[in-house]
C-alpha cells in the first residue's frame, strides 16, 4: 500500500509525480525546488535563500504526513554549482540536528526552472 502526500504549503508537482509517497513506514519526498508556494517564484537572493526555501518545502511535506525533519534518515542535495556547497551546508545545518541524516550532495548540469538547488528526503513516519 502507498499513500500520496500532498499539501498546498509546498509547491504543487510540475509533472506526473507526487510531492511524496508513504509506504512501509517510510516517506519518500520528491526533490523540492526553492519555489515559494505563496508566490510561485524563487526567493530573492542566491543559494542560501534557495536552500532555505527548498528545506521549508520539505518541512511542510513532512508535517503534512505527520512526521518531521527529526525523522529524516537520508537526504540528497542537487546543486547547480558545487562552489555553493559551503553556503548550502550552513543553511542545511539550521534545519537538521544530530544525529544527522545520511546525505549525498552532487553537482548537476542543470535543474528545473534554473534553480540553484533541489533537495529530496527519505523519512520515517
Amino acid at each position: 500500500m502507498k499513500k500520496v502526500i500532498s499539501t498546498t504549503a509546498a509547491p504543487a508537482a510540475i509533472g506526473p509525480y507526487s510531492q511524496a509517497i508513504v509506504t512501509g513506514g517510510l516517506l519518500f519526498a520528491s526533490g523540492q525546488l526553492p519555489v515559494d508556494p505563496a508566490t510561485g517564484c524563487f526567493p530573492e537572493g542566491g543559494i542560501r535563500e534557495q536552500a532555505r526555501q527548498s528545506l521549508l518545502n520539505v518541512k511542510s511535506i513532512l508535517e503534512e504526513a505527520g512526521t518531521s525533519l527529526a525523522n529524516v534518515v537520508k537526504t540528497t542535495v542537487y546543486l547547480h554549482d558545487m562552489a555553493d556547497f559551503a553556503q548550502m551546508n550552513e543553511v542545511y545545518a539550521e534545519f537538521f540536528a544530530q544525529p544527522y541524516p545520511a546525505r549525498s550532495a552532487v553537482a548537476v548540469r542543470e535543474l528545473p526552472k534554473g534553480a540553484l538547488v533541489e533537495i529530496e528526503v527519505v523519512a520515517t513516519v
